[in-house]
């Protein structure tokens, strides 16, 4: 698996009587974009946490950089990680939410220096400065210090972003981050998610933006009812989706 950052294997997850993940199997190679599309409760956004580890699984497995997330393996049996380790191993996956999250008190710059400082232990000075180098990426050198009240949705989004790259993280997770932004602020929010793919990011995005997925996308995955309907490159599937699922789905968002 050293050129997979993810791959799922048989992967159920349920909530109560309820069976959301039916048997994920995907893999995300290192520097590729994966795109997750399908209609609400498909399971896609549980998926992402339980990459996470946000959400626990009850039966399969799942590895990021060839680690399995939220146990270990000895023999046959899977057992727990202690809280610490799962701390640990999520510090190195960023995730951005629809909402953003963002500590209301806090500046943009003190939002993004949070973490390194808290959980790596980073001095406040070289968080401070990393920092700033990861607003100016996203395009907010100047709202340094604005308090989220002051950005508008799609600033802060882009806030969200640089605190998710803060940690340094090897894989980034994006669940629908523009569906909360009025259309016009969608644009900067992709256009950043277009540079950090182009940098080379392993990242798993939910997304309705098609135009995206068939431009920046490497792979486009198709899921509903908690299982894989469809895969494959993303400009063959949306143009020639090959199940009546998919094509009923797309015949509504394109």
């Amino acid at each position: 698996m050293t050129d997979l950052m993810l791959k799922s294997e048989a992967l159920h997850k349920r909530f109560g009587h309820v069976e959301v993940l039916k048997g994920i199997d995907l893999e995300v190679a290192r520097g590729e974009v994966m795109c997750l599309l399908g209609p609400s409760g498909s399971g896609k956004s549980t998926f992402l946490r339980c990459i996470n580890h946000l959400e626990t699984y009850e039966a399969g497995r799942l590895w990021v950089d060839g680690e399995l997330v939220g146990y270990r393996q000895v023999a046959d049996k899977l057992h727990h990680l202690k809280q610490s380790e799962i701390a640990k191993a999520r510090s190195e996956i960023g995730m951005v939410f629809q909402r953003f999250n963002l500590f209301p008190h806090k500046t943009a710059l003190q939002n993004v220096t949070e973490a390194p400082v808290q959980v790596k232990g980073m001095a406040k000075s070289e968080a401070e400065f990393h920092a700033k180098e990861l607003l100016d990426r996203v395009g907010l050198a100047d709202k340094a210090g604005n308090y989220p009240s002051q950005l508008s949705g799609g600033q802060q989004q882009r806030v969200a972003i640089a605190r998710a790259l803060a940690m340094k993280p090897k894989l980034m997770l994006f669940d629908e981050p523009t569906s909360a932004l009025d259309p016009e602020l969608v644009g900067e929010v992709l256009d950043v998610m277009r540079g950090l793919a182009k940098d080379g990011m392993t990242m798993v995005v939910v997304t309705h933006e098609m135009g995206f997925a068939r431009e920046v996308g490497d792979t486009i995955v198709f899921m509903d009812g908690g299982v894989v309907v469809e895969s494959g490159d993303p400009r063959e599937v949306i143009a020639n989706p090959k199940h009546d699922r998919t094509k009923a789905f797309l015949s509504k968002v394109l």
